[in-house]
């Protein structure tokens, strides 16, 4: 069975059952997992809403990131899932989850696939705040 499980850019609400569905191995003592989600606040300013949009190539860079941890790290099982469209206050933006046979390896891999995630995939938020401004976040920040 390949180790990565579940990657996807999507426009619907993102499950934490089914992320843990899919990294579920009898092979693991570990799993780490990770929720992004929205905040009411950034750079000390409080923020209405926010919308996430991907670049076509978007799924193809998550699937390099994910094969890079798998083949870093010796874990069994991997996923990662980003939402995209308009999101509001406390919805989960990105899930990425890591199976591997210790917590240690399960933790970092997953601070692995989430930091690489956040570098290399070409994925824009676009942040509304209360004071009428609004600011565009990128790959790489």
């Amino acid at each position: 069975m390949d180790v990565i499980r579940l990657l996807g850019i999507r426009e619907t609400p993102l499950s934490v059952d089914e992320v843990l569905a899919a990294v579920r191995d009898h092979a693991a003592g570990g799993t780490a997992l990770f929720l992004g989600t929205v905040r009411e606040q950034d750079h000390g300013k409080p923020v209405t809403g926010l919308a996430y949009s991907a670049h076509p190539s978007a799924e193809a860079e998550l699937r390099q990131v994910a094969e890079k941890v798998a083949a870093d790290f010796p874990v069994t099982a991997v996923a990662a899932v980003h939402r995209v469209g308009d999101l509001a206050l406390g919805d989960i933006a990105v899930i990425v989850a890591v199976a591997a046979p210790h917590r240690d390896e399960a933790f970092k891999a997953a601070r692995r696939l989430i930091d690489d995630l956040k570098a290399r995939v070409p994925i824009w938020k676009h942040q509304a705040f209360a004071d009428g401004e609004t600011e565009w976040v990128g790959a790489g920040e």
